[in-house]
């Protein structure tokens, strides 16, 4: 590939010479697109030297800022990935292995010295262990018993006035379950007395519509006594003196 400046001469080039370019992003965009361009191209030829050269197995990828991709293999570029996954997980399963046994050893002694410092304080927190404590432990210990128990008193104190504002509710439903029984009951008493005086009066108004003749009646089987349960001496009386009998 051509650039404009290969025209100039070598004596030229070598007054000018190449100055050191700093390494961070462009952030002129055409420019940046420009600089992308010739060191991809230069990138792919220094990869194609190398297989050609050196017979060595060589795989390029290169993605471009707007997602394009850039590849380039003298076999595929599938096989030399998946030829690079075999060759790295025979090497690096052992130090991965060992990294992880590292990584969680330093987790726990970290555990452990956490538990070690939780330990001690709820033992100051109890009372115990506090000769070896200086001025400025103790100091602080107290602040933090003092602070605990305003938590302790405010919390009690919440569910106290929880308590009792559920037991004043729980007193006027059952003021009101009270009062409404009552009216219940009330009202079933006038419907009993309802009740008794219109069968009261539904029985004087039956006796009233009977006949005289059905009143003596009844007042004669009242007052009926039966000629069977008479002793047999009293057999010989006449019918007249058995009707007296029973009218008396």
């Amino acid at each position: 590939m051509e650039f404009p400046h290969d025209s100039m001469d070598l004596s030229d080039k070598n007054k000018l010479g190449r100055g050191k370019i700093e390494i961070k992003r462009i952030e002129n965009t055409t420019n940046r697109q420009v600089t992308f361009c010739k060191r991809r191209n230069g990138l792919l030829k220094k990869a194609y030297e190398l297989s050609v050269l050196c017979d060595a197995e060589v795989a390029l990828v290169v993605f471009s800022n707007r997602g394009r991709l850039y590849e380039y293999s003298n076999s595929s570029v599938k096989a030399t990935i998946q030829r690079y996954k075999k060759a790295t997980s025979d090497t690096s399963a052992g130090s991965v292995s060992e990294l992880n046994a590292q990584y969680y050893q330093q987790e726990a002694a970290k555990l452990r010295a956490q538990i070690g410092n939780l330990e001690n304080s709820n033992r100051n927190m109890r009372g115990e262990s506090l000769c070896s404590l200086p001025m400025r432990d103790l100091k602080n210990l107290e602040a933090k018993l003092e602070k605990s128990i305003s938590k302790i008193r405010s919390k009690k104190n919440e569910l106290l006035f929880a308590e009792l504002d559920l037991m004043q509710k729980r007193e006027v439903d059952l003021h009101s379950n009270n009062q409404y029984l009552r009216a219940k009951i009330a009202e079933s008493e006038r419907a009993q007395q309802h009740q008794q005086m219109n069968l009261m009066s539904g029985s004087s108004e039956y006796e009233l519509m009977q006949p005289p003749a059905q009143q003596s009646s009844s007042y004669d089987a009242r007052n009926y006594i039966q000629l069977n349960g008479l002793p047999p001496d009293l057999g010989h009386y006449s019918h007249q003196d058995q009707t007296l009998l029973q009218l008396g």
